[in-house]
């Protein structure tokens, strides 16, 4: 039981994370003020969106991040313990809990990130807009992929992606 509510809140708790980052960055992308594109605002956003659907949605969470996370969600079913617990969202994305690459390239990824969106923050309309519109995408396709591959390792036996754990 303790472990289905670890694995829930883990779960959940990622699920939130992307959640709250496309609720704010999808109002900053409606804020683009399209009315006063130019020819290569729209090439840009198109350009924006294909790429960033493709290296952040389909390489960077359906290949990667979502399939490892549903396969730590469930190792993390079977093996609770009270700081899993406590701290799932951050078990199942590989913070602690995992082999020493997989720490450090999650460390790693999120400072990448996090440097990233100090660099977009300064950018002015409609260039921010049209990097959150990108990002939006990746995001979304991100929970779509992690709720998939969570249902397919909880409601199918021998999920075979490996979770990564010391």
């Amino acid at each position: 039981m303790l472990g289905t509510i670890a694995a829930v809140w883990g779960f959940c708790g990622i699920l939130m994370l992307f959640s709250s980052a496309i609720y704010r960055l999808g109002a900053l992308a409606l804020e683009m003020p399209v009315h006063s594109f130019s020819w290569y605002h729209w090439v840009a956003l198109v350009a924006c969106v294909l790429f960033m659907g493709f290296a952040e949605g389909y390489r960077g969470f359906q290949q990667n991040f979502s399939p490892r996370v549903a396969a730590r969600l469930l190792y993390l079913q079977r093996n609770v313990t009270p700081a899993r617990l406590i701290f799932a969202p951050f078990f199942g994305m590989g913070y602690f809990h995992a082999t020493r690459k997989r720490q450090i390239i999650s460390i790693c990824l999120t400072a990448g990130i996090v440097v990233l969106v100090m660099i977009v923050r300064q950018m002015e309309q409609p260039w921010r807009g049209i990097i959150d519109s990108g990002v939006v995408l990746g995001l979304a396709w991100g929970i779509v992929s992690l709720a998939a591959f969570t249902f397919r390792a909880f409601s199918r036996p021998g999920y075979s992606v490996s979770p990564e754990t010391p």
